[in-house]
């Protein structure tokens, strides 16, 4: 489990493997710090386990699911990257609930300064935007952020000044792909709902159209 809160921008240091599945070996500092065989760390939102660390460099493992749906087949040596170690239960929560289970990517197609603040519209799938909600939270690249615009198949984001600074956002432009996991209240709900209509259209069977003069 993460908060969204990135601690850390790292660098991809190396790249092994094939298309399907790779080996990472990501150069970072701080969260290096504490850290364990094992571990997860949420490299651009999406949870990775750390199979190997030095005094400045981490390696993970990238499976092919994880391959598939996710932006990570399109790090390169020096590609920037955002870091968060798992939440601790004696940490704050300062962001939301963020599993690193990335449901999508989405692209920025616009990007704009308005006063101290970037915007950011993404073109994002439909069956992502069914589980959002205006002012609710959204996860892009590893960012716990707040949505304030929301369509059909778009999602715009305000970045502050040092949210640009201290994640790899600030480097993105439009045309990029990002990393989005959807709010899991919100998954949760939706799948809840689909269930309920599902069972309520299960109720027309023999029994139900005798009861109502049908047979």
């Amino acid at each position: 489990m993460f908060t969204g809160i990135i601690e850390e921008i790292g660098t991809i240091k190396n790249v092994q493997g094939t298309k399907d599945a790779i080996i990472f070996t990501i150069g970072a500092n701080k969260i290096i710090e504490d850290m364990s065989i094992g571990d997860s760390i949420a490299v651009n939102g999406v949870c990775l386990t750390v199979t190997e660390f030095h005094a400045d460099s981490f390696a993970v493992d990238v499976m092919p699911e994880t391959v598939k749906h996710t932006s990570l087949s399109m790090l390169k040596n020096g590609s920037r990257v955002n870091l968060e170690r798992a939440m601790s239960a004696n940490g704050r929560f300062g962001g939301h609930f963020v599993s690193g289970h990335v449901d999508g990517v989405g692209k920025i197609v616009k990007k704009q300064r308005v006063s101290n603040a970037v915007y950011f519209e993404l073109e994002v799938d439909e069956q992502l935007t069914d589980t959002l909600i205006y002012k609710g939270s959204i996860t892009i690249d590893g960012i716990s952020l707040t949505i304030f615009g929301l369509e059909k198949d778009k999602v715009t984001v305000s970045i502050i000044p040092h949210t640009l600074s201290d994640t790899i956002l600030g480097l993105k432009n439009v045309g990029d792909i990002v990393n989005i996991e959807c709010d899991m209240i919100g998954k949760y709900l939706k799948k809840f709902i689909n269930q309920q209509e599902v069972t309520k259209s299960s109720t027309l069977n023999l029994s139900f159209l005798k009861e109502n003069g049908f047979y």
